[in-house]
């Protein structure tokens, strides 16, 4: 299990422990702080940190240890993340009170674009997310808030993934699960991270396996696969596609545009 499943999980994946969704947000005034200053402090500092990030990493090829060790431990206290899949999906928008979409801030900081791929879940019946300052985006306070139904929010996710979004859950102030993402590594704050070889997030709980059986070897999941974690091999004469689990994240896109639905995921405990 991860550090995180045995810590906060109580024997099983953390996400699955009804702790982490049934305690109230908002009732630690340290997290209340953190979620005011969010916008400011965790993505508009992180989006010149990763810009210096990726400079230094063109230059000499890899980031200073020390530096990569402190941003991983800084994000697993306050804003931590996993890869998870749409299956994961339906079960924490199904523990859900209020799910509400609201604009990208990793898009908004880097191009000053809208894109509404994010949602704020609360498991609770009051908001966390009415501390945050929507002036951000240049909007009033109740602007940029669409409440959605769990079957809403799911339909649009789905839609999201069909077009090549990557689905993560994220912390306000571990372990308390207050939002998902649906956004790309060229995109999302959180995913930048791997360009520098520095991981932010836990991989998801499964891993992508292909039947060889039935593989044709078209290429079509190498391309999807945001990871580089596809490549082919020759077999008697035929190509087959093949999966490094050790880049996997385990999103699934690539069982999405598999023709012959050669790919299942399974638990990644098993490679």
């Amino acid at each position: 299990m991860c550090e995180f499943c045995t810590e906060h999980g109580d024997g099983k994946v953390w996400f699955k422990n009804a702790k982490n969704y049934s305690l109230d947000l908002v009732s630690d005034l340290e997290r209340r702080k953190y979620i005011q200053d969010f916008f400011q402090s965790t993505i508009d500092k992180g989006i010149t940190s990763i810009g210096r990030l990726e400079t230094i990493y063109q230059k000499k090829g890899k980031i200073p240890g020390r530096v990569a060790e402190q941003m991983v431990s800084n994000a697993k206290i306050d804003h931590f993340g996993q890869v998870v899949t749409i299956e994961d999906l339906h079960e924490i928008v199904g523990h859900a009170a209020t799910i509400v979409r609201m604009p990208c801030a990793c898009r908004w900081a880097s191009m000053k674009k809208e894109n509404r791929c994010c949602y704020a879940v609360s498991y609770t019946p009051e908001y966390w997310f009415d501390n945050m300052d929507m002036g951000y985006f240049g909007l009033a306070q109740n602007e940029g808030l669409e409440e959605l139904s769990k079957t809403e929010a799911l339909e649009q996710m789905k839609k999201l993934e069909e077009d090549g979004a990557v689905h993560t859950i994220w912390t306000m102030k571990t372990p308390f699960i207050g939002a998902i993402c649906n956004c790309t590594p060229a995109e999302c704050l959180g995913l930048r991270t791997l360009s520098v070889e520095i991981e932010t997030m836990f991989r998801g709980e499964n891993v992508a396996v292909i039947d060889a059986g039935s593989c044709v070897g078209c290429g079509a999941c190498e391309s999807e696969c945001h990871f580089n974690a596809i490549s082919s091999y020759e077999q008697s004469g035929s190509f087959k596609a093949k999966i490094d689990t050790t880049k996997c994240f385990g999103c699934g896109l690539c069982r999405n545009v598999c023709p012959e639905q050669s790919i299942s995921m399974s638990p990644r405990a098993l490679f």
